[in-house]
C-alpha cells in the first residue's frame, strides 16, 4: 500500500505519536512517501529521518491512503495538495480539537492495521468553489470548511449585496460573512453562532460575523444554490478566505460561490461516529460537577 504522510510544523511536543506511525507503517511493509516540507522538519527539528520510498513536492501523486498528522488545519491543506486526485484521507489528530483530525493517539497502531485490512468507511465531503472575474483570486480556489468574506484593518463594518440563485437576499452590513459547508459548520461558522449540520446534509450556512442588526441570524440553504456577493468598504478593500487562506480584494469585484463538481474523501473508523466526536470534542452532555 502507497501510503503519502502530510504533517504539520508546529508539534514540537507530538514527537512520539509521529515516530509511532512510521514505526507502525514500517512494520505493516508500507511504502511510504513523505512530503518533502515535513520532511525537512522531522530531520531539522527531530534529527528523525525515517526510511521512505520517496518524497512529495509538487501536487500530483499516485497513493492509496494519504495521512494527516497535525489538526484540522493540516487536514484541510492535505485536501487542498490532494485536490482531485480522489485519494482518501486518514486524519490523525496531534492538534487540539479535530472533527477531521479525529484520530487519537491511543488509536494509532489500531487505525494503521484497520487500514491496511480496508476495513474502514470513507465519507464524501462536500467542498466550495469560489469565482472571480478574470479569476481574481489567485490561489486554490476551493474549500472544504468555509470561504469567509471579512472586513480588512478599520474599525467600520463592511456591506454584503447577497443574492441566492439571482435573487436578492439581503445586504449584510458586518465585519464579515461566512459560507459554510456541513464539514465547516463545526469550525469558523460555529464560532460565530451558526448551526451545526450533519456532514452527510446537503445544505450550506450562510453565517453573519457579528452583524449590526441583531435580527440577522444564519441561513441555511440547499448546497446546489449559486450565491453572489458584491462588497462595499469604506476602505475599498476586503479580504477573502478560503479554509484560512486569505487574499485581499478591491471592491467591485463580484464574488460566485457554489458547490464544486468534486468531493473529499475522508477515511473514518467503523467505530466512530459523528455523534460521539460531538459529545468527545464539545463535551455534549458532560457535568463539569462530575468527577472521575
Amino acid at each position: 500500500m502507497r501510503i503519502g504522510i502530510f504533517g504539520s510544523e508546529y508539534q514540537l511536543e507530538k514527537q512520539s505519536i509521529i515516530r509511532r506511525v512510521f514505526s507502525k507503517l514500517t512494520t505493516l511493509g508500507a511504502e511510504v512517501y513523505v512530503d518533502a516540507d515535513f520532511s525537512d522538519f522531522l530531520r531539522d527539528t527531530f534529527g528523525f529521518e525515517p526510511p521512505v520510498a520517496g518524497l512529495l513536492s509538487g501536487d500530483e501523486f499516485n497513493l492509496d491512503v494519504a495521512i494527516s498528522m497535525g489538526g484540522d488545519g493540516t487536514f484541510l491543506r492535505t485536501a487542498a495538495r490532494v485536490n482531485r486526485q480522489n485519494i482518501p484521507i486518514l486524519g490523525i489528530n496531534t492538534g487540539r480539537l479535530g472533527f477531521l483530525a479525529d484520530v487519537g493517539s491511543t488509536e494509532v497502531e489500531e487505525t494503521l492495521e484497520e487500514v491496511f485490512k480496508h476495513y474502514y468507511k470513507v465519507e464524501e465531503r462536500a467542498l466550495l468553489r469560489l469565482g472571480t472575474e478574470k479569476r481574481a483570486y489567485q490561489g486554490y480556489n476551493y474549500a472544504l470548511n468555509e470561504i469567509a468574506v471579512l472586513k480588512r484593518d478599520t474599525s467600520s463594518m463592511i456591506t454584503i449585496h447577497t443574492e441566492l440563485n439571482d435573487e436578492y437576499l439581503t445586504s449584510y452590513q458586518a465585519d464579515g460573512l461566512v459560507i459554510a459547508t456541513p464539514t465547516g459548520s463545526t469550525a469558523y461558522s460555529m464560532s460565530v453562532n451558526g448551526p451545526i449540520i450533519l456532514p452527510q446534509d446537503n445544505s450550506l450556512v450562510l453565517s453573519p460575523v457579528a452583524p449590526h442588526s441583531l435580527n440577522v441570524r444564519p441561513l441555511v440553504i440547499p448546497d446546489d444554490y449559486e450565491i453572489k456577493l458584491n462588497v462595499e468598504s469604506r476602505n475599498r478593500t476586503f479580504l477573502v478566505s478560503l479554509d484560512g487562506r486569505s487574499e485581499i480584494f478591491p471592491t467591485g469585484i463580484r464574488l460566485t460561490i457554489s458547490k464544486a463538481n468534486y468531493t473529499t474523501k475522508v477515511i473514518k473508523r467503523y467505530n466512530h461516529t459523528f455523534y460521539q466526536t460531538l459529545r468527545e470534542k464539545l463535551m455534549w452532555g458532560a457535568d463539569v460537577r462530575m468527577k472521575k
